[in-house]
C-alpha cells in the first residue's frame, strides 16, 4: 500500500488485516483517515469519500466481516475511557508540568503502537479540518457506519446498554473523581466562600454519578427515573462549578496564583466535559452526538498542542491583577491641578539631584575596570540604590512613570459609554502628558547643572577632571543622534515596562501569601523585632514593596542586560534620558567651554529629547496594551478619541504642557 494521502480506496481495503499486529492495525486507520481528508480543501469531498468507503464495504460481505473483526480487536485493546475522560486535560495539576508535557507533544513524534486512545486519536485526526468533516456527516451515514462496524449481538449488556453507553459512564465516573479530588484540595477549598463550603456540593457528586449508572444499566429503568437522575447530576455539577467560582472573588482581594487559576480552569473544563458526555449518553441520536463529540475533541487536541493558549488562558487573571495594582500606583503620578504640577516638578528636581551622584558613581565604577559581569552587577547596585533612595525620599524619576500610569488610563476606557466620557478621557490624556513633561523637565534641568557642579568639586579636590578627556569624547560620540542611541532608548523603554511587571507580580505574591500578616503576627518575628516594630515593617512593606521591586529590578536590568547582551554578541546598551543627560554634563565639565564648539556635543544634546520620548512612549505603549487586554476593553471608538485629542491640540495646545490657571484657582478656593 502506498503510504501517501492519495492512496486509493481499493489498496487501503485490500490492506485491512484484523490479525495484524497492534502498530499495523492502527497504521491502517491512520492511512484510511488520511485518504478521507485528502488535500484538506473540501469538506463535501471528504464526506463523499466517507460515503464511498461505506458503499465499498457494504458491497462485500467478506470485507465487512474483516472490518468488524478489526473493529472488535481495536475497541477490545484500546481504552477509549482515556480519550473521553482525559483528552485535553493535564496529567498533573501543575502549570509547569503541563507546559513540559505540551513541549514534549510538540517536539517528540508519537507512536501508533499504543493502547492509549488519546495518543492514537492525535495521530489519526491531527488537523482542524478533521473536525469540519466529522461534524458534516449526516445521521444516515453515521448510522450506516455503526451498522458496518458493530458485530451482530455482541454490543449490548443484559440491561440493553451498548458498549458506547458503558464507555460514557466510565468516563463520567472518572471525570467526577477528578472533580471531587480538585474540589477537596485544601488550597482551593479554603479559598471558597463560607456559604459554598457549608453547602458541600462536592460531597454527593459520586453518589449522583452512581445513581445515574444504576438507572442506565438497570434492565427495568423508566425514562422518568433516568431523567431525574440525570437532572440531579446536572444540578450537582452546577453547584460544584458555582462553589469553585467563589475562589475568584478571593483572588480579587488576596492576590492571584497562576497555579490555582490553572487548577480552577481544569475543574471547570472537567465539569463541561461531564455535561457533554451526559448529553451523549441520553441522546436519541447517539451516532450524531458521538460524531459531534469527536469533532469537539479534535479541536481540543489542537489547543492541547498550543503553549500560547495555555499561557494566555492561565495568566490573564494575573495580568489583570498586575495592571490593577499598577493602576492604583499610577494614579499618584497624574497631576491635575497647578499645585500638583508644581509638586511634581519639585519631586522630579529631587530625583534629578540624586541621579547626579548616580551618574558620577557610574564613571567611578567604570574606572575600576571590572570584568563584564561584575561591572554590570555593580552598575546595577548603583542604579538600584539610587532608585530606592529616590523612592524613600518621595522624589521621582520620570521614565518610571509611564508603565504605572498606562493601566490607570486603560481603566478609564471602561467608562467611555457614558455621556461626555470622551472629553473626560482627553482631559486625562492632557493631565498625563503634562505630568510626564513636568517630570522629565524636573529630572533633566536639575541633573545637568548638578553633575557639572559635582564634577567641578571633584576636579578642585583631586586636581584632575572627574572623567578623562578621552572618556568625555567617547560619551558624546556614543550619544550621537544618528547613532544607535534611539534604538537603545526604545529598548530601555522595554526594560522600564518589564520592571513594572516585576513590581505588580511581586506585590501580588506578597498579598497572596499574606506576608504582611505573617510579618505582623508571626511569633518568631515579633519576638525578634518586637510587636510595634514588626507592625511597622509589615505596613511599610505592604505600602512600598511594589516600588521597591520596580526600582531594584530596573536597576539590575539597566546594569546587567548590556553585560549579558555583550556575552552573546548582541551589542545592546541602555539609554536612560536622565542618566544620559548626566553623562553629557560630565563630559561638558571635563571639556570646558570649548565643548560648545564641538558638533558632537550638539548632536548629543539633540538626541536627549528623543531619548526621553522613546523611554516614555515605548514603556507606556506596552503597559497600555497589556492593561487593555487584561481588562477586556473592547468596542472603543478610537477614531472619536483621536479626533477629540486633535481638537484639543488645536484649541488649547498649552494644556498639554502647563496646567490651566482657572483649574488651580478653583481647587484653591475649594480648599
Amino acid at each position: 500500500m502506498k503510504n501517501t494521502p492519495h492512496s486509493d480506496l481499493a489498496s487501503i481495503l485490500a490492506a485491512l488485516d484484523p490479525a495484524a499486529d497492534l502498530a499495523h492495525r492502527h497504521l491502517w486507520l491512520i492511512h484510511l483517515l488520511d485518504w478521507v481528508r485528502g488535500k484538506r480543501d473540501s469538506v463535501p469531498a471528504a464526506v463523499g469519500r466517507v460515503q464511498l468507503f461505506i458503499d465499498a464495504v457494504a458491497a462485500r460481505p467478506d470485507l465487512q466481516q474483516r472490518l468488524q473483526a478489526w473493529w472488535a480487536t481495536l475497541v477490545g485493546q484500546v481504552d477509549i475511557t482515556t480519550l473521553l475522560a482525559d483528552f485535553g486535560f493535564a496529567p498533573r495539576t501543575a502549570l509547569v508540568s503541563e507546559m513540559a508535557e505540551r513541549l514534549r507533544t510538540k517536539l517528540l513524534p508519537g507512536s501508533p503502537e499504543t493502547i492509549d486512545a488519546s495518543e492514537l486519536f492525535m495521530l489519526a485526526l491531527p488537523s482542524a479540518f478533521d473536525a469540519q468533516w466529522l461534524a458534516a456527516l449526516d445521521e444516515a451515514q453515521l448510522n450506516r457506519l455503526v451498522e458496518l462496524l458493530a458485530s451482530p449481538g455482541g454490543n449490548n449488556s443484559p440491561g440493553g446498554a451498548t458498549r458506547w453507553h458503558r464507555a460514557l459512564l466510565d468516563a463520567i465516573t472518572y471525570c467526577a473523581g477528578q472533580i471531587l479530588s480538585t474540589g477537596f484540595a485544601p488550597e482551593l477549598r479554603l479559598r471558597m466562600s463560607e456559604s459554598a463550603r457549608e453547602a458541600q456540593p462536592f460531597h454527593a457528586l459520586i453518589r449522583d454519578v452512581e445513581s445515574l449508572r444504576v438507572e442506565v444499566l438497570h434492565a427495568l429503568r423508566t425514562p422518568d427515573r433516568l431523567n431525574e437522575s440525570a437532572q440531579r447530576l446536572r444540578e450537582r455539577l452546577e453547584a460544584c462549578r458555582a462553589a469553585a467560582a467563589t475562589v475568584y472573588t478571593h483572588f480579587e482581594d488576596n492576590g492571584i496564583s497562576v497555579g490555582l487559576v490553572f487548577r480552577l480552569r481544569q475543574l471547570r473544563e472537567r465539569i463541561l466535559r461531564v455535561r457533554e458526555l451526559l448529553d451523549c449518553l441520553l441522546s436519541a441520536q447517539p451516532a450524531v452526538t458521538a460524531a459531534q463529540l469527536m469533532a469537539h475533541l479534535v479541536m481540543v487536541g489542537q489547543e492541547r498542542r498550543s503553549l500560547r493558549a495555555l499561557l494566555a488562558s492561565n495568566s490573564s487573571l494575573l495580568a489583570a491583577k498586575v495592571a490593577e495594582r499598577s493602576a492604583e500606583t499610577g494614579e499618584h503620578y497624574i497631576t491635575r491641578t497647578g499645585t500638583e504640577y508644581r509638586a511634581m516638578l519639585r519631586k522630579a528636581a529631587g530625583g534629578g539631584a540624586l541621579m547626579a551622584f548616580t551618574t558620577l558613581t557610574k564613571f567611578g565604577l567604570h574606572a575600576l575596570a571590572l570584568s563584564a559581569f561584575w561591572g554590570g552587577f555593580m552598575a546595577g547596585v548603583n542604579y538600584a540604590v539610587s532608585f530606592v533612595l529616590i523612592q524613600l525620599l518621595h522624589f521621582t524619576v520620570a521614565t518610571k512613570q509611564p508603565a504605572m500610569t498606562a493601566p490607570a488610563m486603560a481603566a478609564k476606557l471602561k467608562e467611555l459609554g457614558s455621556g461626555g466620557a470622551i472629553e473626560a478621557f482627553v482631559d486625562e490624556i492632557t493631565h498625563l502628558v503634562r505630568s510626564q513633561v513636568a517630570a522629565v523637565l524636573g529630572n533633566v534641568l536639575v541633573v545637568f547643572p548638578a553633575v557639572v557642579a559635582l564634577a567641578t568639586l571633584i576636579a578642585l579636590a583631586t586636581g584632575g577632571p572627574a572623567i578623562s578627556v578621552k572618556e568625555a569624547e567617547h560619551v558624546l560620540a556614543s550619544l550621537h543622534l544618528l547613532g544607535p542611541s534611539l534604538f537603545f532608548a526604545a529598548f530601555t523603554g522595554v526594560l522600564l515596562f518589564a520592571s513594572s511587571i516585576v513590581a505588580g507580580w511581586t506585590e501580588n505574591w506578597f498579598v497572596l501569601h499574606r506576608m504582611d500578616s505573617a510579618l505582623h503576627y508571626n511569633p518568631r518575628i515579633t519576638a525578634l523585632l518586637g510587636g510595634e516594630r514588626a507592625a511597622r515593617w509589615a505596613r511599610f512593606l505592604r505600602e512600598n514593596l511594589s516600588g521597591l521591586a520596580a526600582n531594584v529590578s530596573l536597576g539590575f536590568m539597566l546594569g546587567l542586560v548590556p553585560a549579558f547582551a555583550a556575552f552573546f554578541g548582541l551589542g545592546l546598551d541602555v539609554r536612560h534620558v536622565t542618566l544620559s543627560t548626566g553623562q553629557v554634563a560630565a563630559a561638558s565639565a571635563t571639556l570646558g567651554l570649548q565643548v560648545l564648539h564641538l558638533p558632537a556635543f550638539w548632536w548629543a544634546v539633540a538626541s536627549l529629547p528623543f531619548l526621553g520620548a522613546l523611554n516614555v512612549s515605548v514603556s507606556f505603549y506596552l503597559a497600555f496594551s497589556l492593561a487593555l487586554r487584561a481588562q477586556n476593553v473592547s468596542g472603543v471608538d478610537r477614531s472619536r478619541i483621536y479626533a477629540a485629542i486633535r481638537a484639543r491640540l488645536r484649541s488649547a495646545p498649552l494644556s498639554f504642557f502647563v496646567p490651566a490657571r482657572q483649574a488651580s484657582v478653583g481647587v484653591s478656593s475649594q480648599a
